[in-house]
């Protein structure tokens, strides 16, 4: 009788054990694929803008299980993205949505967060100090990282005939007042600001009148060259030691040989 229950308790607990090994065995194991079947947006996001989020890891590279078996399963940004002032700054999520981690919105004023990243512009603006460097950032870059806005935006053109695509031929936005063109700069745009100097060049029966602003204003804006810089030195040595000035006889470059006339 004895060994009679003895073999029904060994025999229940093996049932048992064996019920329990089956049950363990049946747990589910969480696929990337089931994160769809609860979050839509996320996944949608990342298709469409995921950037390196999409093609370099997966939902579980970020997210390490699954609450509340675990507890933390939304990372910190610098567990994976460090080395990089950009990535000191902290807030990213002011910024940065990682599941569309460049689409980046702009809200308040930035400056410090921008040139941790772009800090050619900073530099620019710190070696050639204008009205430029005192707004935030996303003053002219505004809303959307990447915005690019027209000058004319703010800026009146320096004459009528000018438009968007003429200002970068001079200016750059970053030191705006570092003035530098180009050898095939037209006199036209020359002549927006310097409309007076360009009629009296125009009405001229010199040479000068015939060349191009920059063939003597060359490369940087303010560029007053010499005389003799083109003309050598075309008079005996001692006219030039009497007379050092050219403008003494020959009157402005932009008006060459065109004295008005004494009065009697």
């Amino acid at each position: 009788m004895m060994l009679k229950k003895l073999l029904v308790v060994t025999f229940a607990m093996a049932f048992v054990a064996c019920l329990g090994s089956v049950a363990l065995a049946a747990q589910p194991v969480l696929s990337v694929d089931d994160c769809a079947k609860c979050h839509n947006e996320q996944p949608a996001q990342i298709a469409a803008d995921g950037a390196s989020h999409k093609t370099e890891i997966d939902c579980q590279a970020c997210h390490e299980g699954h609450r509340p078996s675990v507890e933390k399963n939304i990372p910190n940004c610098s567990d994976c993205h460090e080395d990089s002032a950009h990535y000191s700054v902290g807030n990213c999520l002011s910024c940065h949505n990682p599941h569309q981690p460049l689409n980046v919105t702009l809200t308040g004023e930035h400056k410090k967060v921008c040139v941790s990243c772009h800090s050619g512009p900073d530099k620019q603006m710190a070696a050639s100090p204008s009205q430029h460097a005192t707004f935030a950032c996303n003053f002219c870059h505004a809303d959307t990282h990447g915005t690019i806005p027209d000058c004319v935006d703010c800026h009146e053109p320096h004459s009528e005939s000018m438009t968007q695509a003429n200002c970068a031929t001079c200016h750059q936005a970053h030191k705006p007042l570092d003035l530098t063109y180009s050898a095939n700069t037209e006199s036209q745009l020359c002549a927006s600001c310097h409309d007076s100097v360009n009629a009296t060049l125009s009405a001229s029966q010199a040479k000068h009148s015939q060349i191009s602003c920059v063939t003597c204003h060359a490369n940087k804006h303010m560029t007053v060259p010499q005389c003799n810089d083109c003309h050598g030195l075309p008079h005996a040595q001692a006219m030039h030691d009497r007379f050092p000035k050219c403008s003494e006889c020959h009157n402005v470059a932009h008006d060459l040989n065109n004295w008005p006339a004494k009065k009697k």
